[in-house]
């Protein structure tokens, strides 16, 4: 049977505000899931006027992680993966990928959103030889994650894959995120991996300055980076092939007909030496 001897390392607030919209609960509508409240209906929706393929774009990036995980797993060896900016459980998580191919593969999920938190059980379900653990912590102070009792489920002496999947738009450039991303790389070890997609403005700057405005008037930061911004977020790492490209154009599956442009994210994968 699937298990878990990790444990949620936080308890749920009594109470949270979903007359808010938060943005993993607007993914998780634009990916056909229940986990949402009317706040973030109402976002997704206003984003969608702008952006009428924007279902298909998160659909994009979500099917972008799983490709991402399997290569690691098979092709690289990486059997250990810390998945921040979790976002609620959906088809086709992390562990799920990489247990396919690897049962002893470990996976610690890291989110600040008490309903994601609420959810974390169905992130948990590992298989007999791996382990899953989740954090309820914060990327905007990465001391809170590596700091959580939660990383004890992976070691930290060898390969880790640091899955930053559509995260790093909500932080704007007086955030640090390359701050941030260099703490995390510097609790790694060489040899471990940096996974990150990044929205984009480079194919309809209008449509997605009219995203930013909505997603700002909602209380939301949305920090679209160009294709050299995003390249930049891999300092410290060496890119592997193909390089920061569209999100769709990333190594698609074999016989699958892609417009790689069909989806406005940057996508990539860096190897730390």
């Amino acid at each position: 049977m699937p298990h878990s001897d990790a444990q949620v390392t936080t308890r749920l607030p009594a109470k949270f505000d979903t007359s808010v919209p938060h943005d993993a609960r607007v993914y998780d509508y634009w990916l056909g899931g229940k986990d949402n409240y009317p706040s973030d209906r109402a976002l997704g929706d206003t984003i969608a006027t702008h952006v009428p393929a924007i279902r298909s774009m998160a659909r994009a990036n979500r099917a972008f992680l799983g490709r991402a995980v399997r290569h690691l797993v098979g092709a690289e060896g990486i059997d250990q993966f810390l998945d921040i900016g979790t976002g609620m459980p959906s088809a086709g998580n992390t562990h799920e990928v990489a247990q396919q191919l690897d049962p002893a593969a470990r996976v610690v999920y890291v989110d600040n959103d008490p309903v994601v938190l609420a959810h974390a059980r169905a992130l948990m379900a590992s298989t007999p030889q791996g382990r899953t653990a989740f954090a309820h912590a914060d990327l905007h102070d990465p001391h809170s994650i590596l700091d959580d009792p939660a990383l004890s489920a992976l070691d930290l002496d060898r390969p880790i894959a640091i899955m930053l999947v559509a995260i790093l738009m909500y932080f704007r450039d007086r955030d640090d995120p390359h701050g941030i991303i260099g703490r995390l790389l510097d609790a790694v070890p060489s040899g471990s991996y940096l996974v990150i997609t990044h929205p984009t403005a480079d194919f309809d700057e209008r449509a997605v300055a009219r995203v930013a405005s909505a997603a700002e008037h909602a209380g939301l930061i949305f920090h679209p980076r160009s294709r050299v911004e995003t390249e930049s977020l891999f300092t410290g790492t060496e890119i592997i092939d193909p390089g920061v490209v569209p999100v769709a154009g990333w190594r698609p599956d074999p016989g699958v007909a892609v417009d790689p442009e069909s989806a406005w994210y940057w996508a990539g994968i860096g190897r730390k030496p």
